[in-house]
Order: C-alpha cells, then structure tokens, then sequence
C-alpha cells in the first residue's frame, strides 16, 4: 500500500558505520520508520539513487551489503553512463520507498532534469512512494540551503526542486559553516523560512507540512530559522521523537 498522503523523510542520517572501514555500513533505524511511513509489506521495496556521487560503485556496493541479510528489498537507479532500468517511471512507481544518497545537490538536480526524473519523482511522491535521502538527498526537495557542491567553502543553493517550500540545513551540529551560513540564507532573504537538522536527525513531511522531527541518537535537535520583521533572525528547536535502534517505535 502507498502511504495515505505524499510524504517526504530529508535528513541528517541513513547508515551506522562500522569498523572496518568507510564502506563497512548498517542500515539506521530510519530506514524502518519509511517502510512504516509507506505502509509497505513485510519485505519493503527500497531503490537507491546515487547521482549525487555520480553513480559511484563503491557507494553502491556498500549500499546493498548494508542491507544484505534484513527484510529490504533493495534496487538501485544508475543514470551514469546510462541509465540501468529501461522503464525507469515503472521501476520507481513499484517502490515504497525512494532512498537518495548524500553528495553534489547541484550535480544532483541537474542530472535528475536532464534526464525528467523531477517529473517522475513527483508522480511518485503524489503516488505514495515515500521520497527520503540524506544531507543532498534532503536539500533536493526544498528550495534550497547551504552546501559544498562548489567547493569547500559551504554557499548558497536556491535551485532545489521545490516541492517542499522551505530552506534546509544538513549536518547542523557537525561542520562549522553549516549554522551561521542558513542564518545569513535566511536573513537576507535568499532562503525562505529554513528547517535544519543536526546528524542523526530527519524531518517528516506530509504534503508540504512538517508533522515531526526523528532522531537515531540522543542529545540532537532540529531547527527552524525564520526571519523577524527586523531583519533579525531567530532559531527555534525542534525537539525529536528518539527511534529505536530495532524499529521506528523506540523499542530497543
């Protein structure tokens, strides 16, 4: 069954690592909350979309071993050098959920409408395929927020795809530049009213509505920057719903 409205999860979180290395991966218990969100069966439908690292190999290795032996039943969509599935409307329109790893978000973007998956996505999110992703798989819904696609120095993207009528700031707690930047985004009006998210944490939207904020760890938060009547800024916490590390519910 689709989810009952059109449902977008953006985040800060997707895998646990393990120690063996930077592809040695777990999925986190996000990844259970979509399936739930979707109202999918007992062996959830996932396709991953890479573009953002360009389709990397070594990204989609990890992806899939990160799900061998759990209920998942994990596809990936390749659009580098060419696209993998035939029927790429088809092949998305039978997931639960649609899975969009982190990277470029302006590489991203641009791919997806060079080849009209913007129009695709929507169908799919307008059909009840809950759409999800991580730090680029979560600016790409909103109109835009900060990001390194150009360089190492964090600027701002307002080319987002839109759906979601917001700003959005990823890894809020983790990388220096992340905070001050959607503040000055937003201040001077060159993001709207802005959601961020601190690692670990995601944002459920239903519609264009923000229903909750979820977290995989402790001691994290999401945000809203809005900008005052003065010019000023102000940020809000958002405090998260804790899942547990066995389900969404917080079981452990």
């Amino acid at each position: 069954m689709p989810a009952s409205d059109p449902t977008i999860l953006a985040t800060s979180m997707g895998f646990f690592r393990g120690d063996r290395g930077p592809y040695d991966m777990r999925p986190s218990p996000v990844f259970e909350l979509a399936a739930e969100l979707a109202e999918a069966g007992p062996q959830p439908r996932v396709c991953y979309l890479g573009q953002a690292v360009g389709d990397q190999p070594t990204s989609l290795t990890a992806v899939y071993g990160a799900f061998a032996d759990t209920r998942f039943r994990l596809s990936h969509l390749a659009l580098f050098p060419m696209p993998n599935i035939e029927d790429i409307r088809a092949h998305l329109l039978d997931q639960d959920v649609i899975w969009v790893g982190g990277g470029s978000v302006a590489n991203l973007v641009a791919v997806w409408r060079v080849h009209g998956l913007d129009e695709i996505l929507h169908e799919c999110w307008q059909a009840g395929v809950v759409l999800a992703g991580v730090s680029a798989g979560s600016i790409c819904w909103h109109v835009g927020g900060a990001t390194d696609s150009f360089g190492p120095r964090l600027r701002g993207f307002t080319n987002g795809l839109g759906w979601l009528p917001y700003g959005n700031g990823v890894h809020y707690d983790s990388e220096g530049q992340r905070r001050p930047l959607m503040h000055e985004l937003v201040a001077d009006g060159t993001l709207p009213t802005s959601h961020c998210t601190d690692d670990g944490v995601g944002l459920v939207y239903r519609g264009t509505e923000l229903v909750e904020a979820v977290a995989d760890r402790e001691g994290v938060s999401a945000y809203e920057v809005t900008r005052a009547a003065d010019g000023s800024v102000r940020e809000a916490v958002i405090a998260p719903r804790l899942l547990g590390r066995d389900g969404p519910s917080g079981a452990r």
